[in-house]
């Protein structure tokens, strides 16, 4: 399900990172939860998926903030030179694979543009009366949006690290400082998960990733898809994605990143065994097309 939004005002939030404010064009938006993302389709024709860095109790509007990647393959590109205010754009309905759990003490570690999804958790959190502190990371105060916002409603509760100034945090001396039952909250580049990773016990860490980690996999085999409701058979090669082979065979699947970080080609398996690829941790009964598999030859999907 789409919803019709319309660019209300695009603003620096920080060196190349604008703040996008949405709003609704008829309807009350849908409801969120701090560290639910939307997937935001581009005039462009291209599909992207940015964290909501609002107030979830604002029903008019959501927020995002995208940083400008010299590398990008047009999205950013597209949102930081030709979008406009005034510009209507659809957008899904949020997914939320990062929620916030509760607990009697938070640490929360953004990098950079990490700070998004941590945003609405930090002030989620401060209203409830648990602990809460953040510990924002950037190579300079300039390239750390919200900044100005954070300080000013959090005040002490955030620490600002300028890495070119200060060196990196001692994350080993902010774990041995949390007291029992704290969980920690950490979105940010590659580096910075890796060293979250070694600092706190996994069960105690919650991460998102921009993008996929690097592991290996058995070599792909084929396999059969099996779609219940409509009744057909996908003969899905080893060189092709369960994605890409029901598309092709006209049972179209909704997909955004296709690198199994998004959620949004997410189904339902009904029998058989599915090989999980992704990064977000597929619950059970569900997988996610764009990358995962089967380990069975024959998956049943609710399709």
């Amino acid at each position: 399900m789409q919803q019709t939004t319309v660019v209300d005002r695009i603003e620096p939030a920080a060196e190349d990172v604008v703040s996008v404010t949405l709003r609704a064009a008829t309807e009350p938006l849908a409801p969120w939860e701090p560290g639910a993302h939307i997937d935001l389709r581009l005039p462009n024709w291209l599909t992207r998926q940015y964290s909501l860095c609002g107030d979830p109790a604002d029903r008019e509007h959501y927020r995002i903030a995208v940083r400008h990647d010299a590398l990008s393959r047009g999205g950013s590109e597209y949102i930081h030179r030709f979008l406009r205010e005034g510009r209507s754009l659809d957008v899904s309905l949020p997914r939320n694979h990062f929620p916030l759990l509760p607990a009697p003490e938070y640490l929360f570690l953004a990098g950079g543009i990490g700070i998004t999804p941590l945003l609405p958790m930090l002030r989620a959190a401060v209203a409830s009366g648990v602990p809460a502190s953040l510990v924002y990371v950037g190579p300079s105060r300039g390239t750390m949006p919200f900044l100005d916002e954070l300080r000013a409603r959090h005040g002490d509760r955030v620490r600002v690290v300028a890495t070119r100034h200060d060196g990196r945090p001692d994350l080993a001396a902010l774990a041995s400082a949390l007291g029992p039952g704290a969980l920690v909250y950490c979105c940010g580049p590659a580096p910075m998960l890796a060293a979250a990773e070694e600092a706190f016990p996994a069960e105690q860490l919650h991460a998102e990733r921009f993008r996929p980690q690097v592991r290996t996999f058995a070599a792909n085999t084929p396999f059969t898809a099996v779609c219940s409701r409509s009744g057909r058979t996908v003969e899905v090669p080893a060189g092709e994605s369960l994605l890409d082979a029901l598309n092709h065979a006209g049972l179209p699947v909704p997909s955004g990143c296709r690198e199994g970080v998004c959620g949004s080609c997410e189904l339902t398996v009904l029998d058989g065994e599915p090989e999980h690829r992704d990064d977000i941790g597929a619950p059970e009964g569900r997988m996610y097309a764009c990358v995962s598999r089967a380990l069975s030859a024959r998956l049943v999907l609710d399709l």
